[in-house]
């Protein structure tokens, strides 16, 4: 019975590695075993997808893969980016032809899988990088085993010269879920936005996007039931969802079956592209951080998600403390309505995070938002997208950082907190170096972060919380073309690297025969 008990734990923590959940059930006690303490494991298997980055054949893509450095035990693993099935944005195969392929060859390609690796990461603490050209990249699934899958992150960085959709569209890579929030998104004559739709599993998923702009629910009948196949992404033009205009809209995605991931492809005819990357779960409190300190033009868009109102208080973290904006130090979001403010030039030359709360201090309808920030004037000028995001917590990762043109914005929101940040090594050569920062509560420090030693190549950034309070983070990238500041912004959210597996306070010898 002994070695029936130990099989068990041992079974319970290896799903918890998986899955990030488990319960330990001691054998015959009909209930769950008291926990007396709780240990940390290394997740072992995790899942990351990538939009397909085309529409122009101007785009010049990099891919970036790493995993942080650090990890032990468990077997050395696999980390790859595959090509996925393309499909066109009606939903159908690019390689189908009018004349479709026969039941017994589509059912082949199914059982095939995702096509060959684009990016295979060979070893933690170095990126993996790989290019791609044109308006025909595909949409990428990947997996990541063993210890290489705690912390596994993608960066997918694209630079469009000219055309409509000029500018520098960067991405972390989603996990597939099943519900994912877009405020920023725009019907807008001047605006066409896409939702991109990628699943990573072996069938079919079936997804719903619902459209709300500052009335509410914006009319479609064509949301519903969007089949994306197995291995396949599915773009999705938002202006064909609805006939109705809006500037300002809230995406919601939901799935009914199976799991996505999703983000939004904006582009602008006058300030370019960028990806705008999902909010953080509805909550009433909300970070921004990383508003670039020249930004010319910011402004600030939340969706209240619950029965309520939301009334929300509007401050700006600098480098010394937090200000109200005045004007707009408070922000009232009604139920199921997207609410959009123009910030203005609101930083005025220093670097800030944005903090949503709830006005008088009570609790407060849950909201989601973002912001839309441009920097430039005239024909100059550039779009990126900040989404509210989660605290750094124990440990976030964003990759393709370059020697030049990275800003690591740092928000403390409560308490004081130190933090370090790890250059990793280059993806061409060169060793990482490491740095300790000191947030101080209530204000946003903005560096240029450490560059590895000898670098060649692109590197990663890896933030780690190390005392105080929460840290919420944000990576700027910048590059200059034509005397345009094309730039991107990808928030730095916990990589829940590690799971929690409780342990049994139960002395499991007593169970031996």
């Amino acid at each position: 019975m002994k070695s029936t008990s130990l099989s068990l734990i041992a079974g319970t923590v290896a799903l918890a590695a998986v899955t990030g959940f488990a319960a330990l059930t001691a054998p015959g006690d009909g209930g769950t075993a008291p926990a007396k303490t709780a240990a940390r494991l290394p997740v072992e298997r995790s899942s990351l997808l990538c939009p397909a980055p085309g529409l122009s054949d101007l785009a010049e893509t990099t891919y970036t893969s790493f995993t942080p450095a650090g990890g032990s035990g468990g077997e050395a693993g696999t980390a790859e980016l595959l090509m996925s099935t393309a499909t066109t944005s009606d939903g159908t195969k690019k390689d189908e032809k009018k004349d479709e392929k026969d039941e017994k060859d589509e059912k082949d390609k199914k059982k095939a899988g995702p096509g060959k690796p684009v990016v295979a990461l060979k070893e933690p603490g170095r990126p993996a990088t790989a290019e791609a050209s044109g308006a025909d990249a595909p949409a990428l699934v990947g997996t990541a085993t063993g210890r290489l899958a705690s912390g596994w992150t993608a960066q997918q960085t694209t630079t469009v010269e000219a055309g409509g959709g000029r500018g520098m569209l960067g991405l972390s890579c989603t996990g597939p879920d099943t519900d994912f929030w877009f405020p920023a998104a725009s019907t807008a004559k001047t605006r066409e936005d896409y939702v991109h739709l990628t699943n990573p599993d072996d069938t079919a998923a079936v997804a719903d996007i619902e459209l709300y702009g500052p009335d509410g629910s914006l009319k479609s009948d064509v949301g519903e039931g969007i089949t994306v196949p197995a291995h396949s992404s599915v773009p999705v033009l938002i202006s064909t969802l609805t006939s109705e205009v809006a500037e300002d809209v809230t995406v919601h995605v939901t799935t009914r079956t199976g799991r996505v991931g999703a983000v939004v492809r904006t582009a602008d005819d006058e300030t370019g592209s960028d990806w705008l990357a999902a909010s953080t779960g509805p909550t009433d409190t909300l970070v921004l951080p990383g508003i670039p300190a020249d930004a010319t033009s910011v402004r600030l868009v939340a969706f209240a998600t619950g029965d309520g109102d939301a009334d929300l208080t509007v401050k700006l973290i600098g480098k010394t403390g937090a200000i109200s904006p005045v004007g707009n130090e408070s922000l009232h979001v009604k139920s199921r309505m997207t609410a959009g403010v123009d910030l203005k030039d609101i930083t005025k030359g220093e670097a800030g995070s944005l903090l949503l709360t709830p006005a008088g201090g009570k609790k407060n309808t849950p909201v989601v938002a973002a912001l839309r920030v441009v920097r430039g004037t005239g024909d100059k000028r550039e779009v990126g997208y900040i989404p509210a995001t989660g605290p750094v917590g124990a440990r976030a990762t964003v990759a393709d950082n370059r020697d030049k043109g990275s800003v690591l914005s740092l928000t403390a929101p409560g308490a004081t907190a130190t933090v370090k940040v790890t250059a990793s090594a280059g993806s061409g050569g060169g060793e990482q170096t490491v740095k300790k920062y000191t947030v101080k509560g209530g204000t946003t420090l903005a560096v240029t972060p450490p560059v590895p030693s000898g670098l060649k190549g692109g590197y990663a950034l890896t933030v780690e919380t190390e005392s105080g309070g929460p840290v919420h983070a944000a990576r700027t990238l910048t590059l200059t073309q034509n005397g345009i500041q094309m730039f991107t912004v990808q928030t730095l959210p916990d990589d829940r690297g590690t799971v929690e597996v409780p342990t049994a306070e139960q002395d499991l010898s007593v169970l031996d025969d």
